[in-house]
């Protein structure tokens, strides 16, 4: 019996793993901010948006070619559209922030490898639990202040890095809705507020 549940743990582990490698590889948007308009990558991130959600929706119908693949290994049972959060949650992060680009960045940045970290140290080596949060836990958050402050920290200076991860570790750990959604704002919005007073 507990080499059955081992081997349970192993492989939910393995496809958490492959999807929050999926979650980080969107560091590709941050990548072509450095060539496209805020305007135009905003429109680019819609555009996949509504391409993946036709995808998923054939996916249910028909065996799409890679994409499908993908949906079986990366997707949660209980979590099947995610990836709408988490777009919409960049989008609106490039749609607000977009009068500074080292702030939107440095949220996405954030979001996209410290609420990953979060999930693979929580998961794996979780042990405290947050108080009045039953599963989160304080391993995984630390890990998410960590990780989200060091990749902010390519675009802002060291305060507002810090005081952007440790808005987004909070949200993460204590938000009422989806978390891919309020994590690069609320990120993005302690950092607007950190370098205003620091000006």
């Amino acid at each position: 019996m507990k080499i059955v549940k081992k081997r349970v743990h192993v492989d939910h582990m393995n496809k958490e793993l492959w999807r929050q490698l999926i979650h980080a590889s969107g560091v590709f948007i941050v990548v072509l901010s450095y060539f496209m308009a805020p305007q135009i990558l905003i429109i680019l991130c819609v555009a996949i948006l509504v391409f993946v959600e036709i995808v998923f929706r054939l996916d249910h119908y028909y065996q799409v070619p890679f994409f499908s693949t993908i949906f079986r290994v990366a997707k949660r049972k209980h979590d099947e559209r995610g990836f709408i959060y988490f777009f919409i949650g960049i989008i609106l992060t490039l749609y607000f922030f977009q009068f500074n680009m080292a702030i939107a960045n440095a949220a996405i940045l954030i979001l996209l490898f410290g609420d990953s970290a979060s999930t693979l140290i929580g998961k794996r080596f979780g042990k405290i639990k947050l108080p009045f949060q039953s599963h989160k836990t304080l391993e995984g958050s630390l890990a998410f202040l960590v990780v989200g402050f060091l990749v902010s920290l390519t675009q802002l200076p060291v305060i507002p890095a810090l005081g952007g991860a440790l808005a987004g570790a909070v949200t993460e750990a204590y938000s009422p809705i989806d978390d891919n959604v309020p994590i690069p704002l609320v990120s993005a919005l302690f950092m607007s507020i950190i370098l205003y007073f620091m000006l």
